[in-house]
């Protein structure tokens, strides 16, 4: 081999021959036959190196692969082709499932989210691109510009600005709301728990929008520690020095300063600085003329509005006439409100997203397919229940949501196709359904041959809505939740519901169970991604008397998991 090495190195590395001359220089060749006879010499080396060279290749590839079996060559050019088959299978099916979106080019969500932030003080809200899909729905542009007029609004009104200032002067006076400053306010209170407190912030918000107040945000508990600011050079928190401050806790339904007593009184709104609007579930007739338009009207006056709720009230808002056309322009697609609103305001902090983004990288992001299992049982008595286990599993399985198990130890699929990874993120304040279902595809393999890997991030036995860890945790997991392919949620659960609505996802719901049996069916899809107002009011404001507000417009329509609720289709 060296022999032929160094015969083939001297036309490529060695010394050229010397050129020759077109002009025939007798230090050349001297005579016409002389040339001839070198050019023949020369041809004769050449075509001698060539064969040399030809033959050292041969030889090379006899002495390593002598007499080589039909299935050693060919097997690499098939996996090669196998490989990449894959890879572009994988690409498809990763588009198909998360449709990643590049971040450098929507960071911004199609111009959904401002401009104007630290990317380091709220990490969630550009990297979240990296675990979740895009927008399932373009926003429009007037719900855009809506946005950039409101955050312009609430920079020159904000808190400790001349206008709140002089605003809240008014509210300590007792001043009446025909005031001179032209920034009206909303203030929310933070009541509930902290998948109510997310649907009715949104809520609250969108009121807002449509009657150009300033939203602030009491931080109640742990408002701050659970999400980044979402207006830029201004803050939504209400200052801690508000005045009501100290009334929030004890503002109910009997309140004096409620709008639905001030009408029972038959006093006007516009004779105190502040309205309560009480829109918790307890609240009666008179609070719910809230939803009527010439009430809104009315409201428009007071220059404070103080509200209380656990609701999702925004169907409700869709039957009142003043706003029905600026709805429409907002949110052409009626079942994306608060898919829109919900990505717009809700961003975790960074120490909620390094428990969503250490818990994604290593349980959820290596699967090719992540299902999503949210359970909340109203049950006085402590899980798990069989009944409850045995309506997942048939609901799953009859959905083709998670595969069949078999008995069998060699269950009969193709063993040519690679099989399926399936991440199963289960939430639950409970641990045992996480353990029957992970020990059962664990000890049992599926029909079709996908890998089921089964995980819980927690288990708290109960909730504990006053505890930061714990709000952590279950903000944590919702957002989780909203990053899987496919959701079952449970009837009436608002966990479910933001989780639903930030990933644009139509879940399958499960029934309530009654009587401690598993309903037939056992779940239901969603017919959209939005969540159920659980108290909307039955009135007609109109005609003055009851009606099926389920029945009024297409778009509003009662939910699957509550008969009497209300939602966006």
């Amino acid at each position: 081999m060296k022999r032929f090495n160094k015969a083939a190195a001297t036309p490529d590395g060695g010394q050229p021959p010397p050129p020759s001359s077109d002009h025939g220089s007798d230090g050349v060749c001297r005579s016409t036959a002389e040339c001839k006879c070198g050019l023949n010499i020369m041809k004769l080396t050449g075509a001698i190196v060539v064969f040399v060279m030809g033959f050292s290749v041969l030889f090379s590839v006899s002495v390593v692969l002598r007499d080589p079996p039909s299935d050693v060559l060919w097997p690499v050019v098939d996996a090669s082709r196998i490989l990449d088959s894959k890879l572009h299978k994988a690409i498809l099916e990763e588009d198909e499932l998360a449709q990643p979106v590049e971040v450098p080019n929507d960071k911004l969500l199609g111009d959904l989210l401002p401009i104007g932030f630290d990317d380091k003080s709220c990490l969630s809200r550009y990297q979240s691109l990296l675990y979740r899909r895009g927008l399932s729905r373009k926003p429009s542009s007037h719900l855009i510009s809506k946005l950039r007029t409101y955050e312009a609004l609430h920079k020159k009104c904000g808190p400790h600005t001349d206008p709140y200032n002089k605003a809240l002067e008014n509210l300590k006076k007792s001043a009446t709301a025909n005031s001179t400053t032209d920034c009206k306010y909303l203030v929310w209170i933070s009541f509930s728990g902290l998948g109510n407190r997310i649907l009715t912030l949104a809520s609250a918000f969108l009121y807002a929008l449509l009657t150009d107040r300033v939203l602030l945000v009491d931080s109640g508990k742990d408002i701050p520690d659970l999400f980044c600011e979402p207006f830029p050079e201004s803050s939504w928190l209400l200052p801690t020095d508000f005045p009501l401050a100290e009334k929030f806790n004890g503002f109910n339904q009997k309140s004096n300063e409620s709008y639905g007593n001030s009408l029972k009184r038959n006093s006007s709104s516009g004779d105190v600085s502040y309205t309560y609007l009480h829109l918790v579930h307890d609240y009666d007739d008179k609070d719910k003329l809230f939803f009527c338009n010439q009430d809104q009207e009315y409201l428009q006056k007071n220059q404070w509005l103080v509200m209380k709720t656990d609701n999702y009230f925004i169907p409700s808002l869709f039957l009142i006439p003043s706003f029905e056309k600026e709805l429409h322009s907002l949110f052409p697609d009626k079942e994306a409100v608060f898919h829109f609103l919900g990505r717009y305001l809700f961003h975790p902090t960074n120490s909620v997203w390094g428990l969503i983004s250490r818990y994604y990288q290593s349980y959820l992001s290596n699967a090719d397919i992540r299902i999503g299992i949210q359970i909340r049982v109203f049950d006085a008595k402590s899980g798990p229940f069989k009944h409850v286990l045995d309506q997942i599993l048939l609901c799953t399985t009859k959905e083709d949501i998670l595969p069949q198990i078999t008995k069998n130890q060699e269950p009969d699929f193709d063993r040519s196709v690679k099989p399926k990874t399936v991440a199963v993120l289960m939430t639950s304040l409970s641990g045992g359904y996480f353990e029957e279902v992970r020990n059962m595809y664990w000890e049992n393999p599926t029909k079709n041959g996908d890998l089921i890997g089964v995980y819980q991030p927690s288990y708290e036995g109960y909730q504990q809505n006053e505890k930061r860890n714990h709000n952590r945790k279950a903000w944590a997991e919702m957002y989780l939740l909203s990053l899987t392919d496919k959701l079952v949620t449970s009837s009436w659960s608002t966990f479910g519901y933001v989780a639903q609505g930030l990933g644009g996802l139509r879940p399958w719901i499960l029934y309530k169970p009654e009587n401690l049996t598993a309903p037939d069916p056992p779940c239901v899809r969603a017919v959209s991604m939005e969540p159920c107002f659980h108290a909307p009011p039955f009135y007609d404001c109109k005609l003055r008397r009851g009606v099926d507000t389920g029945a009024i417009v297409p778009h509003v329509k009662h939910c699957e998991d509550m008969s009497w609720g209300l939602k966006l289709v």
